[in-house]
């Protein structure tokens, strides 16, 4: 698809998340690996796509359900459960905790974010072209944002992180369970139903042989003898 409406899928698709998730969930059931090693990969995924790391949650979902001996594709999976609806208090709320646990008095409002934001953006921007003529670098803003957003945005998704995903991990194992119970059962179902019909087939292929057998016995019967 275009990218105008790649982008407009990342920030809301057009089936709703409703029905995002749900397929989601629907591809982690039918994922086939034993329910823990399921389990084990969506907790690495979900822990993964709490933590601010735009660009690289993949690579470390990835890397961490292989740590744990997880299901890998469940971990990516699982990094699926932010949104562009969830992020915004998700974070609001990591940040104030960061900010108290690590005792930083800053006013946690949109201009204070926005601000820092912008600082960091500018000495971004103004030391990539430091690069190519004489001025020097500039830390002043980076250093701002790293100190009062960026490290208690970390820290302070790191409990709610592993809470929901212990949740989840234990959620996924039933789910997990029960999903290949009741296909195994339907597989198990429809080998009887084929084995049935192959043996009805058999059989009425045993019988029309035997009636087309008959059949020309008969007719030699009725055929004129030689004396």
């Amino acid at each position: 698809m275009p990218w105008g409406a790649w982008l407009r899928e990342q920030v809301y698709p057009r089936s709703g998340f409703k029905r995002a998730t749900r397929y989601v969930i629907y591809r982690m059931r039918r994922l086939p690996d034993q329910p823990h090693r399921v389990a084990r990969g969506v907790f690495a995924g979900f822990f993964i796509g709490f933590l601010p790391l735009p660009g690289m949650q993949f690579l470390a979902a990835w890397g961490m359900a292989r740590l744990m001996r997880g299901n890998v594709l469940a971990a990516l999976l699982g990094t699926f459960n932010t949104n562009p609806l969830t992020t915004p208090p998700f974070t609001v709320f990591s940040v104030w905790l960061g900010h108290w646990i690590l005792g930083i008095e800053a006013p946690l409002n949109f201009t204070y974010i926005w601000s820092a934001l912008e600082n960091a953006g500018h000495d971004l921007w103004f030391n990539f072209m430091s690069l190519f003529g004489p001025e020097k670098a500039q830390w002043d803003g980076l250093i701002q944002f790293w100190n009062e957003i960026y490290l208690p945005w970390f820290i302070g998704a790191l409990g709610p992180a592993i809470v929901i995903s212990t949740a989840a991990y234990y959620v996924t194992i039933p789910l997990v369970e029960a999903y290949q119970k009741a296909r195994a059962a339907t597989a198990h179902e429809r080998a009887e139903r084929r084995s049935k019909m192959r043996a009805k087939l058999a059989e009425a292929a045993a019988k029309l042989k035997l009636r087309n057998e008959r059949g020309g016995e008969e007719a030699d019967d009725d055929a004129p003898r030689t004396p």
